[in-house]
């Protein structure tokens, strides 16, 4: 693995860092946004034979798809539902950083004990991917707007992504571009049913949802 690569890698950790500590919805689409792009990039850099076709048609779905698409989807239904900020998440954005370092020194811990695919080059992917899933999840659970708990998801989703770069070499790119498709589809949903919630409840606050009786 490349030093670009290793680079790519720290910067998706610092943007998971970053979400965790931001409290503007529109912020975090945009590092969102940027942290797609970074991984759009990691498919060419990751293994010596990057620059093949099926690595670069890989680069480019996840740069439309999560770098532009996804955040155009977001970026759309927090102009519908006219909600800026998280302002009350059941976990503080001081302690969410705290949690966020506890996350990283547990996936290094992980990562060490994990057996490795033969001939896999890993170096900062498996620690990296572990963190950024389960800082993701822990996004999902400690936030309380609906959209946050969204992008909660596609961190998570991110991680996951990483993980399975392990093995890009063996997975046929139909489906890995298959599992972009899932991922588009799956906002889009999402976002429709924020919509529809914010306009007969006035809120995306899940909290109100359990107040829902028949």
């Amino acid at each position: 693995m490349g030093q670009l690569a290793q680079f790519l890698l720290v910067v998706v950790v610092f943007l998971s860092f970053a979400l965790l500590g931001s409290s503007s919805l529109s912020g975090c689409v945009g590092l969102l946004a940027v942290q797609g792009y970074c991984l759009s990039l990691l498919p060419i850099f990751i293994h010596r034979d990057g620059f093949e076709p099926r690595a670069l048609l890989l680069a480019a779905g996840m740069a439309v798809l999560k770098g532009w698409l996804v955040p155009k989807v977001l970026l759309h239904a927090i102009r519908e539902v006219k909600i800026r900020r998280e302002v009350e998440p059941l976990v503080g954005y001081v302690p969410s950083l705290i949690v966020g370092v506890a996350i990283v020194g547990l996936s290094v811990a992980l990562a060490s004990r994990l057996p490795i695919p033969p001939g896999a080059n890993a170096g900062l992917l498996v620690p990296v991917s572990l963190a950024v899933m389960m800082m993701g999840l822990f996004m999902t659970v400690s936030r309380l707007k609906a959209l946050t708990q969204v992008i909660g998801y596609l961190v998570f989703e991110n991680g996951i992504y990483l993980f399975g770069l392990l093995i890009s070499r063996d997975m046929p790119w139909l489906l890995e571009m298959g599992v972009l498709l899932d991922v588009f589809v799956a906002v889009f949903v999402m976002g429709i049913v924020i919509h529809h919630i914010s306009r007969q409840f006035d809120s995306i606050h899940t909290d109100r949802l359990t107040q829902l009786k028949e």
